[in-house]
């Protein structure tokens, strides 16, 4: 499938470093509002083609899909110019910051025989696919409950303003800070959870602001922590909790009647995962886990399924591009796409549950669904 991408910042250059492990996918060119980091990406990717203006790639009949890597305050507007431009749409998260304008996205990409996806692709990752079969196979029996962490650390305190991109474009400060830990990173969890349980039914959240001077003026403030309580359809809650205040922590326990399952990072698509008994033995290395795992009682770490994987060099790198890479798969074999647009709505609404709670702590019903998706091929 031949891709043009539309924005070149930060984020940019990672899908740039894992677009070769695709080779179904074609880069005709690139587009962004600043031609000379558009210019400057080109030349650092040895990307031939760079266009002068949006209308211009939209009118590039080479183009099948655009790769929507601007900030999220413009992905509805340019996601909608595109699919009324009959390309498919493959954007980064999230899928717009207003539920009316996620709606109207899927609808036209409904009416009109689109792809339309949304990052994060995670899920499609051989460590979320490896515990997703272990679910499948009952592993861990019936899962009543799952605790998630997407805690980022205190992101002020790191220097953000000398962050760059392989390819010099600094890190959005402001941008990130206005659109808030919570619509940038819930997708990561909530894309897992609801291909393991369903769609969720109810949300309950609360978000504030803790640090409101970050060293960056910003425009408004917005929730950096935000905790939800989240009902599934098959009756599991999860707790999941976003921030960019405490200590850095990524971890994932899926809680059953007969085990637990866990992993570390869900960053990673490497990352191991464990899976611990809850019979009498097991119940006591829960509550002693050095000690346990001194005698050999600790969890069992169980072998990842054997995905597309990584070069030696490049193991713990988040692949973002295997999301544009099933989008084309699913074009050439004439069927839906694992990332549909119904299963990115319902993660929008979601996110934007979770950020923007009507009252705190008052549970919230889901109003979109969307349809189970398919395990990976080589994970089934």
């Amino acid at each position: 499938m031949r891709i043009a991408i539309v924005g070149t910042g930060y984020v940019a250059d990672y899908y740039l470093r894992t677009l070769p492990r695709h080779p179904q996918l074609e880069l005709v060119g690139v587009m962004d509002r600043d031609g000379p980091r558009a210019e400057r990406f080109a030349r650092h990717h040895r990307v031939s083609k760079v266009y002068r203006t949006y209308e211009e790639l939209l009118a590039d009949g080479r183009v099948e899909c655009v790769v929507n890597l601007t900030n999220p305050g413009s992905h509805y507007a340019l996601t909608k110019a595109a699919l009324e431009a009959g390309k498919h749409v493959y954007s980064e998260k999230p899928l717009a910051t207003e539920m009316a304008q996620a709606e109207e996205l899927v609808a036209i990409a409904e009416s009109r025989g689109l792809r339309l996806a949304s990052a994060p692709c995670t899920v499609l990752g051989e460590t979320a696919q490896t515990m997703w079969k272990a679910l499948r196979e009952e592993r861990i029996g019936r899962v009543r409950l799952v605790y998630a962490e997407l805690d980022d650390g205190p992101i002020h305190l790191m220097k953000p303003e000398r962050w760059r991109s392989e390819s010099g474009s600094p890190w959005p400060m402001k941008d990130e800070y206005e659109v808030g830990c919570t619509m940038q990173h819930a997708g990561y969890y909530i894309t897992w959870l609801v291909a393991f349980f369903g769609p969720a039914v109810r949300v309950a959240s609360f978000s504030t602001v803790l640090t409101p001077d970050k060293g960056v003026e910003v425009d408004r403030l917005t929730p950096d922590f935000s905790v939800a309580c989240i009902e599934f359809q098959s009756g599991t809650v999860a707790r999941l909790t976003h921030s960019i205040y405490a200590p850095y922590n990524h971890g994932m326990r899926l809680i059953g009647d007969r085990g637990m399952l866990s992993t570390n990072e869900c960053w990673v698509y490497d990352a191991p995962v464990q899976l611990g008994r809850r019979d009498g033995l097991g119940l006591k290395a829960e509550k002693n886990p050095i000690k346990a795992r001194l005698v050999g009682l600790g969890p069992e770490t169980l072998p990842l399924l054997p995905g597309p994987g990584q070069t030696r060099g490049q193991r713990n790198l988040m692949d973002v591009s295997r999301g544009i890479a099933e989008m084309a798969e699913a074009v050439a074999q004439e069927r839906p796409c694992r990332l549909s647009p119904r299963f990115a709505l319902h993660v929008n609404e979601v996110t934007l549950a979770i950020q923007h709670p009507a009252e705190p702590g008052v549970p919230r019903t889901m109003k979109t669904t969307c349809d189970p998706i398919e395990p990976m091929p080589w994970a089934r």
